[in-house]
């Protein structure tokens, strides 16, 4: 069968749309006239099976109360089937709206105030407001950093359990450094978690942004399972954000139980008309826009790597394994965190995440988003060229 093309080189006007990434980085950043490559939305248009899905679903013209039919749950089963080799089981699947709701319903149903929540920062900045807000205790295991590679400190995170410890959120592939965890490092996670019966949440939102010759390995994957409960969506997969849904995997009937109550108990149990057409829509019919758009994205992450050899050679690039996020380290530009900021936002005109909102480790870095259409991707690394080069000219 031949490939249908898809070009990932449009560029769309997305002015006009109520646009968190384009329109609403003005209020985020105090600042007008940035170029963004900050949260992580794509530039992308959606697979045209999903537009169709969408446009057949509003035509009917009633939007009532929906349930989630069996073909929305056979076409998630079937795609991790497919996609990462996983046998999912009907029944271990519960709905959320999103995952860091999700997230923050598991936090309600597993753990009391007080309790402790371990993270391995520098990591996404929504887990610690989830923790903190709900009372809940932030406890660091940070990432240890060798030879521009991310790693697990075992040992560490074993030294910062205690008996008021009572979750570990885990995120594989990890945001913001990239890293794709390996069966080793997952195992040796689990067995932790296991012993010192701990939930292992794991936020696998980017699971299918995976760069050869990485391969994602999920928590589900193994056999002893029964204390994790796994976050997923087509929200990353398939730029569908703006109309979020989140499927929860949880083995265990006593955790899955826990978790239902809690979403009775909020009262988040209504569906999405759109959401619910669009991810059924993402996941039967769209595995071949998806293999185009990764092959896109892995020619767009060369592209920076070799821009970044050639035009910036003092920015390091922590080389992602997976998402479509770039962990770029400044440190030896020998700047403080307020005046990197200054620079990239008020010379480089750049809106990026700024390392230190992922927490330890996150100072002298920034997090570029890198899912645009090549042409955009140059445009943001040309002013960031020429702000570094007033510096280093200064």
């Amino acid at each position: 069968m031949e490939r249908k093309h898809y070009n990932f080189d449009e560029i769309i006007d997305r002015h006009g749309t109520n646009s968190v990434k384009w329109e609403g980085m003005t209020k985020m950043f105090r600042r007008e006239g940035l170029f963004p490559m900050w949260v992580a939305d794509m530039d992308f248009k959606v697979p045209q099976e999903i537009i169709d899905a969408i446009k057949t679903r509003a035509e009917q013209g009633i939007f009532g109360y929906t349930f989630r039919p069996e073909n929305f749950y056979n076409s998630i089963i079937g795609w991790m089937a497919r996609r990462h080799d996983l046998d999912i089981k009907r029944e271990w699947i519960v709905d959320g709206a999103g995952v860091v709701s999700a997230l923050t319903i598991a936090v309600l149903a597993y753990t009391k105030p007080g309790d402790e929540i371990i993270v391995q920062p520098p990591v996404y900045y929504p887990f610690f407001r989830i923790i903190k807000n709900n009372g809940r205790i932030i406890v660091n295991n940070p990432l240890k950093f060798e030879n521009k590679r991310y790693s697990m400190d075992f040992e560490d995170l074993r030294k910062k359990i205690t008996n008021r410890t009572k979750m570990v959120i885990l995120c594989n592939p990890h945001n913001p450094v990239g890293r794709v965890w390996n069966r080793q490092e997952i195992g040796e996670l689990l067995n932790i978690c296991d012993k010192n019966d701990l939930i292992l949440a794991s936020d696998e939102i980017h699971s299918d942004f995976v760069y050869e010759p990485n391969k994602h390995t999920s928590v589900l994957s193994f056999a002893s399972k029964a204390n994790t409960v796994t976050f997923l969506a087509p929200n990353k997969t398939f730029n569908l954000a703006g109309i979020p849904s989140s499927i929860v995997v949880i083995p265990d009937k006593r955790l899955r139980d826990e978790f239902e109550v809690t979403l009775e108990n909020l009262d988040v149990e209504t569906s999405n008309i759109f959401s619910i057409v669009a991810t059924q829509a993402a996941y039967t019919y769209g595995d071949e826009w998806f293999d185009a758009l990764l092959e896109y994205l892995t020619g767009n992450l060369k592209f920076l790597e070799s821009f970044l050899d050639r035009e910036m050679p003092k920015v390091d690039l922590v080389k992602p394994e997976g998402t479509y996020l770039a962990w770029l380290d400044f440190r030896r530009f020998g700047l403080s965190d307020e005046n990197l900021s200054s620079l990239i936002i008020k010379k480089a005109h750049l809106a990026l995440d700024d390392g230190n909102l992922f927490g330890i480790g996150g100072s002298g870095f920034q997090r570029m988003n890198i899912a645009m259409p090549r042409e955009l991707l140059l445009t943001g690394l040309e002013k960031l060229k020429n702000a570094l080069g007033d510096v280093e000219n200064a």
